[in-house]
């Protein structure tokens, strides 16, 4: 029988905190970049770089941001672009110019010094909740509850609770979990053993159930409901798109355009689309509309289809068929502010997204 939370009513359950807190200081993580400090701003950016983005991935990117930003006051004062260039390729590109935002915030409303307080770091841009416990208690000690995906899933299996998590009754029910479970002291290990024990022991497949501090207790693991638990986000159709992007290139310089801020590559450079340029029609892929589409950039000498590929974003897939055109001719760009030429020997430098970073440098070393 399967035994599932029905009440939100939750009981103070100490044995759970003290096991995890035991199992974290013997086998929990302790050598990653931004552990062993209490310097908020490493921990805010590690924290952030974390959102939706696995260790492995971050490591890199995290030292190199802060070998260009040292300080929250250098951050703020950076060109949005040159972030923007830092962050390239780790995807979620909001987050990076969040980043600078609450930086820039930082500094005007804080004088440079970040909040203590959890209710006061969840007002700065892109810090949710679970984001402003974890800086709170990794940087001041703060008591405060996490309850990021890692944690949903843990909490789901340890205490059998059915759902898709991200339903707001359910969250609900997560969040007081969260709340009820905090000790009263080393909340640093408690909230680090979280984060570890969802990341590398109660992971979403294949988890590692005999080294868990938990197996014990483990509602998922007695009734064999690990791969059930949590449940999964109820299926959608996932949308498909289709884009003509413009590799249009001049003695060694491509036509790059800037991105408006809000959408997907938001504030990023990227190659123009062909029905930005010109209405898409039946000839949309021909001589005829190339000539077009450059007309204000220069004149069209010859041009070829690339392979085409696809990239995946969160709510949809994007087909895109890369033209490349060369020109015999360019153009001053006066009256176009958001297009730029770019030496393709500075690509693998500039705010690009990373499929289109890719294509580029690929048509360099071709």
């Amino acid at each position: 029988m399967k035994r599932v939370i029905q009440s939100t009513t939750i009981a103070v359950d100490k044995t759970f905190s003290a096991a995890l807190i035991a199992w974290q200081k013997k086998h929990g993580r302790h050598q990653l970049p931004w552990q062993n400090t209490r310097d908020p701003y490493r921990i805010w950016l590690s924290e952030i770089m974390l959102q939706q983005t696995q260790v492995t991935a971050v490591i890199p990117y995290y030292h190199r941001f802060l070998s260009r930003f040292e300080t929250v006051s250098a951050l703020a004062h950076a060109p949005v672009e040159d972030v923007m260039a830092h962050w390239s390729g780790l995807g979620y590109y909001t987050r990076a110019r969040n980043l600078h935002r609450c930086a820039q915030q930082i500094m005007t409303q804080h004088g440079g010094v970040f909040p203590s307080d959890p209710e006061q770091l969840v007002q700065l841009p892109g810090i949710g909740r679970s984001t402003a416990a974890a800086i709170a208690a990794f940087a001041f000690g703060a008591r405060a509850a996490i309850l990021d995906g890692n944690v949903k899933r843990v909490f789901c299996r340890v205490f059998g609770i059915e759902g898709y998590p991200g339903e707001k009754r359910i969250e609900n029910m997560l969040w007081e979990r969260a709340e009820s479970l905090m000790p009263t002291s080393s909340i640093e290990a408690y909230t680090q053993g979280l984060m570890d024990l969802g990341a590398t022991v109660c992971v979403r497949s294949r988890p590692l159930c005999a080294q868990c501090p938990m197996q014990s207790r483990c509602i998922a693991a007695a009734t064999g409901r690990t791969a059930s638990l949590p449940a999964r986000k109820p299926k959608k159709a996932i949308p498909e798109k289709s884009t003509v992007m413009l590799v249009a290139l001049h003695k060694g310089r491509v036509l790059l355009e800037q991105r408006p801020a809000q959408g997907i590559w938001g504030g990023l450079l990227s190659l123009p689309e062909l029905s930005r340029v010109v209405p898409l029609g039946s000839d949309a892929i021909s001589r005829r509309t190339m000539q077009r589409a450059l007309r204000d950039f220069g004149e069209l000498d010859a041009w070829e289809l690339l392979p085409a590929f696809s990239h995946g974003f969160t709510h949809y897939k994007l087909h895109i068929q890369p033209v490349c055109l060369h020109l015999k001719k360019r153009h001053a760009l006066a009256a176009q502010a958001e297009f730029v030429w770019l030496g393709l020997q500075d690509i693998a430098n500039a705010a690009l997204p990373a499929p289109v970073k890719k294509l580029l440098l690929n048509l360099e070393l071709g």
